[in-house]
């Protein structure tokens, strides 16, 4: 079973990798498809954090509520921008540098939890707790909506309440978007 630092560090790798491919495609059709990915993960990744993570920060830190409040703000930055980025068009003039501001805020972000934050709540837990808080960060993940709606609580139990009704539409709508397995190969018989 996997510890919660290694949950945290493989959607942050992931995300990288999403917004690196979106920057470096020329294909206009490949942008959307990984910004929606992109999306999808970053919404449910921060979610995730603030629903099980932080309060695990709140209750095992010294500190208190210091930590998890600073990250919150940043998730809170972080997801005003992903909601003007979620729903642009790659031909718009403004996304490539919202992108890269939202990712900007976001490496800073990541770097903060994986050098620090985490790596106190790792030390302050038993292995046991932190595969468990794993376990619970990714089942959470399946059920939080799947776009940014920063305007939204970003603290249990409002942010559960209004999470559980936001994540049906976003899931409805999540059809009908594109996304990276679903491309077609054009020439089968290469296969």
């Amino acid at each position: 079973m996997a510890r919660l630092m290694d949950a945290i560090k493989k959607d942050h790798r992931e995300l990288e990798e999403y917004y690196n491919i979106i920057v470096s495609s020329g294909d206009t059709d490949e942008q959307i498809r990984f910004q929606n990915k992109f999306t999808w993960e970053l919404a449910r990744h921060a979610i995730g954090e603030e629903l099980v993570v932080y309060p695990a920060l709140e209750k095992h830190l010294r500190d208190g509520t210091e930590t998890p409040d600073k990250d919150r703000d940043e998730h809170q930055t972080i997801k005003e921008k992903l909601q003007k980025f979620q729903d642009m068009h790659p031909s718009d003039p403004a996304f490539m540098p919202t992108l890269k501001s939202m990712m900007a805020d976001l490496a800073k972000h990541i770097e903060e939890e994986e050098t620090t934050d985490f790596v106190k709540l790792e030390s302050a837990i038993t292995p046991k707790e932190s595969e468990s808080l794993s376990k619970s960060f990714g089942r959470t993940k399946m059920f939080v909506p799947t776009r940014s709606h920063p305007n939204t609580p970003n603290k249990p139990p409002f942010e559960t309440v209004v999470g559980l009704l936001a994540a049906p539409i976003d899931h409805l709508a999540d059809m009908f978007r594109k996304w990276p397995d679903d491309v077609i190969n054009p020439n089968p018989s290469s296969e």
